[in-house]
């Protein structure tokens, strides 16, 4: 990542330190210079990240905590479409004063770094199999068509055919089912009369 990126991710706490009960908030506007995410949906290189940030100072170290928006593009995992999906996740994590204590983040030179953080949290908030719609039907297994483009067509069923026998065995168990009273005993179990 270059300095300049990295720098917009560090942010003062000088104010903020061994000051138990001090707060902080702040509206900050991140750039992103790496793609963030790397399945079908990620957040692209060259776009923003919306963060709300609440600092507070507590005996441990510096409490960070907020809420990221943005927006992740990518594909939809059924019909492989282009979408857009709103991107809007809750972190918080605490940043040591001392290395000597076991937490993942420390304060470094008066500042907290929140890349890690923020990329950590954007990441695991995206989508596995991300869709365009919760309906979306997909594509159709044998031409590749969207099938939302032809709701009015039918699906087409196929059948494997190591399955014939059985559906030959359930025909002929309909057909039965169907024949008229007076036909005749259709099972050794009927009684005659």
């Amino acid at each position: 990542m270059p300095a300049d990126t990295t720098a917009a991710y560090r942010v003062g706490i000088r104010d903020l330190l061994n000051r138990p009960g001090q707060l902080r908030e702040r509206r900050l506007s991140l750039p992103v210079s790496e793609k963030m995410g790397e399945g079908l949906v990620a957040v692209p290189a060259g776009g923003t990240l919306d963060v709300d940030l609440r600092l507070e100072s507590v005996h441990e170290g510096i409490l960070a905590s907020g809420t990221v928006t943005g927006t992740a593009t990518g594909i939809c995992g059924r019909c492989l479409t282009d979408i857009e999906l709103p991107v809007e996740v809750d972190f918080q994590e605490l940043f040591a004063y001392s290395a000597d204590e076991a937490f993942d983040f420390e304060v470094q030179d008066d500042r907290v770094d929140l890349e890690p953080l923020v990329r950590d949290a954007v990441v695991l908030s995206l989508p596995f199999q991300p869709v365009c719609r919760p309906d979306c039907p997909g594509l159709d297994p044998e031409t590749g068509e969207r099938l939302a483009d032809q709701p009015e067509r039918a699906p087409h069923q196929t059948f494997d055919p190591r399955w014939a026998a059985l559906e030959a065995l359930r025909s002929s168990d309909e057909s039965e089912v169907d024949r008229p009273a007076d036909a005749g005993p259709a099972s050794p179990d009927r009684e005659e009369s």
